[in-house]
């Protein structure tokens, strides 16, 4: 960070620090393009706008992610139509087929904390649909189905590299894709002047807008390059890690009652961003999940979350009533609480805990499976 401080702060082509972590990227996922964003939120906007997403646009994105999947696409004009979840909490490709209509444009999968969704089903339901499959994977770097890393089945795929993401930029964000024509449209949504008049070949009738592109700057800043690029280097070692404590939390709690482990396809690896655990309310003598999860607190699991803002989004305002924040939206969107069952299942009955990765971590994770242990063997007196 310092020799790219002392080297410079802006950087308006693909050059230097860009140009290292694109082609590294491009490298590690077997990717023909990567364009850096600012912001996850900034990689999905501009990956919809550059798969040609607007007015009139209907696309299925599952009812249980971050908001940010979906919010880009309001600003497009276009329709974001939820589709339930299946056990591990991604979109169920057996609940798409009856969201489908003759104005749906894509499918966008969300791989939630990083747990690769039934991706192959995805695709073959989006092939046989004629839409576009895009991922969200901005939970999921590094993971793979069939030896295949995620973000790499569909025409194009947004990640976010903010604070806690297997791969961290501070703030920051990437578009993959091996299609020219979307390489180039997402450079002119976010990258104007110098990269599109570099980079967009001049014979292309895209040419003439290179100057000012969509009139949006989405340009990553040059030190959060510089740290996304150091993790990059160590991203496989640090999956590995993340790997073996998910395995040693997972054997360690999977016979205690009530507290379900999340399971992968035998081929699927997992970038474990977190590990959820479903509470079973029923085989711990109906103790409400609030005060177990208050009770995990109180024995110091400070960091054993129950999901707030990354939640069914079909309970969130924006998606009930747009109509105060988004006059001009002309799409119907009026969800409510109960649409979608299970999703809210899902997140009610969750218990996200991080997953460490190095391992002098080992005694903290311990602690943190003591603390499990025992608030589960003396959950009766939680009855109150």
């Amino acid at each position: 960070m310092l020799d790219q401080l002392r080297g410079g702060i802006s950087i308006y082509n693909r050059s230097g620090v860009i140009a290292e972590l694109e082609d590294d990227l491009q490298r590690y996922f077997g990717a023909r393009h990567a364009v850096l964003t600012s912001s996850g939120t900034a990689a999905l906007y501009s990956m919809y706008a550059a798969c040609g997403i607007g007015p009139g646009d209907e696309v299925i994105v599952p009812a249980y992610t971050f908001f940010a999947t979906a919010t880009p696409l309001l600003h497009l004009g276009a329709t974001p139509v939820l589709a339930d979840c299946d056990a591990n909490g991604n979109l169920d490709p057996r609940d798409l087929p009856r969201r489908i209509t003759d104005r749906t444009k894509a499918i966008v999968v969300t791989h939630m904390w990083g747990m690769p969704a039934q991706i192959r089903s995805l695709k073959r339901l989006a092939d046989m649909y004629g839409l576009q499959l895009l991922e969200d994977a901005s939970h999921a770097h590094g993971a793979s189905v069939g030896g295949q890393k995620v973000g790499t089945f569909g025409r194009a795929a947004a990640f976010s590299m903010n604070g806690p993401k297997p791969l961290s930029a501070g703030e920051g964000g990437f578009v993959l894709t091996d299609d020219d024509e979307v390489y180039h449209r997402v450079l002119l949504h976010g990258q104007y002047n110098k990269r599109c008049r570099s980079e967009i070949p001049a014979d292309s009738e895209l040419h003439r807008y290179a100057v000012t592109g969509m009139g949006l700057k989405h340009r990553i800043h040059p030190l959060a390059a510089a740290v996304a690029l150091e993790q990059l280097s160590r991203l496989d070692e640090y999956l590995d890690g993340r790997q073996r404590i998910a395995e040693h939390i997972a054997e360690e709690l999977d016979e205690l009652p009530g507290l379900m482990m999340p399971w992968n396809e035998p081929d699927a690896h997992s970038s474990w961003y977190g590990l959820t655990i479903q509470y079973d309310a029923d085989s711990l003598d109906d103790v409400p999940i609030e005060r177990f999860h208050a009770a995990l607190l109180a024995e110091g699991c400070a960091e054993i979350d129950r999901p707030g803002s990354t939640c069914p989004l079909n309970l969130l305002p924006l998606f009930q009533e747009p109509g105060l924040l988004f006059p001009a939206f002309t799409g119907k969107l009026a969800y409510a609480p109960g649409d979608y069952p299970r999703a809210e299942e899902i997140h009610h009955a969750t218990l996200k805990l991080p997953v460490w990765h190095r391992e002098e971590d080992l005694s903290i994770v311990d602690r943190y499976i003591e603390a499990i242990r025992k608030v589960t063997e003396h959950h009766i007196e939680l009855k109150g």
